[in-house]
């Protein structure tokens, strides 16, 4: 199977999504295309709480968090220098604030390919 390549510098994931399954989805996918270490957040207090207590060489968020988004998570990563990139759900119609727009997303459900794309955009 050929994947796309992961850039080697991603070793240090950030997966913020508000389904347990789904996080735990995204977890085995991103340990099989080689990410040494992953932890999963539900909420944006979870992942402020995280990306304080440790860095991150990539963050994928889960636009719509039950009753917030990811939006203003994604801008302290913007100003932290943090890569990321966005899943969006079945049907999600979120309108995304203009200094996101061109972030590079996916949509549920993902597989290794669509994820291994994602990560490599971060190149």
């Amino acid at each position: 199977m050929a994947l796309t390549e992961i850039p080697p510098w991603i070793k240090r994931v950030l997966v913020m999504e508000d389904n347990y399954i789904i996080a735990l989805e995204a977890e085995d996918i991103l340990r099989s295309l080689g990410i040494e270490h992953v932890e999963i957040a539900s909420d944006t207090a979870e992942a402020n709480r995280l990306i304080e207590a440790q860095s991150f060489d990539f963050a994928l968020l889960d636009v719509n968090l039950g009753n917030e988004t990811s939006f203003d998570f994604a801008g302290l990563l913007l100003a932290r220098g943090v890569a990321f990139g966005f899943v969006s759900g079945y049907g999600d119609d979120s309108v995304f604030p203009v200094a996101l727009r061109d972030i590079p997303r996916i949509s549920k459900p993902f597989n290794e390919t669509s994820m291994g794309s994602l990560l490599a955009s971060a190149a």
